[in-house]
């Protein structure tokens, strides 16, 4: 993977970039930071009382804002309450803001930082949550969706959605297949978008078959500029002949490079049979679909993981 981020690095270098750590508490985020200071291509900015940082790291280099001592907290109160429309109070705002990802998520809303990363110490939800409650979802897009970035040797692959939405509309399926496309771009691949399912090219008729048959036609219908086709199953997308004798009018059969699973249940199973049994490095999930860029990281991550999420959450941020 490591040729990929310091293709992403060469992305975001010069560009003065601030990505903010709610969790400065823990080893693996404070040493990711320091890392990250050193090599100056994005600025860490740290949530948390500097008295809480262990003795053994010097973070005088990296920014730290402690909740307690912000001077525009006032602002950032007022700022939430009129983005929750009335369903917060101006004292349940000063309790809520005082929590380092709701602090940090507003400090992304208000354009003081670029990105968030949390989620070492915290469950999904507890990173998601503010997220949607305060950046929320693009335009056109309805959810957000997690994909995985998976790469052995020089082959990369996008595989969506994998980690939040159980069972996704047709509508859905066809804003992850576009967000997925743009997802593969920033990769460096040239998106071929598959819809996957059992069936390929009107081979069964059922409820879910149906239901990817849709999704593809909404997203064609978008236009995006995109080749994205289905519906079609696993091999049919990815094996060369097998796509020329199951679909052969399809741009996308047998060379697809980005896979759009029909439901979590798949998409889960699918990218950890790839990872387990075919040997490919997962980077994710990653968080697509929202305004501005939040990535949650697994409570199992390393400092590595933290580093490189960091990286990728940065090149998300360029406009």
């Amino acid at each position: 993977m490591s040729n990929i981020i310091e293709e992403l690095k060469q992305k975001i270098s010069g560009k003065g970039l601030k990505i903010v750590f709610p969790e400065s508490h823990d080893e693996r985020i404070i040493e990711a930071a320091l890392r990250l200071c050193s090599e100056g291509q994005i600025q860490p900015v740290l949530i948390g009382n500097i008295k809480d940082i262990p003795s053994k790291y010097d973070v005088s280099h990296c920014q730290m804002i402690d909740p307690n001592e912000y001077g525009d907290f006032d602002k950032m109160v007022a700022s939430f309450v009129e983005r929750r429309k009335g369903k917060t109070t101006v004292e349940e705002a000063k309790q809520i803001l005082l929590n380092e990802n709701y602090f940090g998520t507003m400090l992304v809303y208000m354009n003081i930082v670029d990105g968030l990363v949390s989620g070492a110490t915290r469950s999904t939800g507890e990173t998601v949550r503010p997220a949607l409650q305060i950046i929320k979802t693009k335009p056109g897009t309805s959810r957000t969706f997690g994909y995985f970035l998976m790469r052995k040797g020089t082959d990369k692959y996008i595989f969506a959605d994998c980690a939040i939405n159980p069972n996704p509309t047709a509508e859905q399926l066809a804003e992850f297949a576009i967000e997925s496309a743009k997802a593969a771009a920033m990769f460096g691949i040239k998106p071929k978008v598959a819809m996957l399912s059992f069936s390929t090219n009107g081979s069964a008729e059922t409820e879910e078959s149906e239901k990817v048959k849709l999704a593809t036609k909404i997203a064609k219908e978008k236009n995006s500029g995109y080749e994205i086709d289905g519906e079609m199953q696993f091999d049919a997308a990815f094996v060369p002949s097998v796509g020329q004798k199951k679909y052969p009018k399809s741009a996308v059969a047998g060379k697809a490079n980005t896979f759009i699973f029909p439901d979590l249940n798949s998409g889960n199973i699918g990218y950890k049979i790839a990872q387990r049994m075919g040997g490919f490095e997962a980077m994710g999930p990653i968080l697509a679909g929202l305004n501005k860029p939040v990535n949650d990281l697994s409570r199992g991550c390393s400092t590595e993981d933290v580093y490189k999420t960091a990286i990728i959450t940065a090149t998300q941020a360029i406009k």
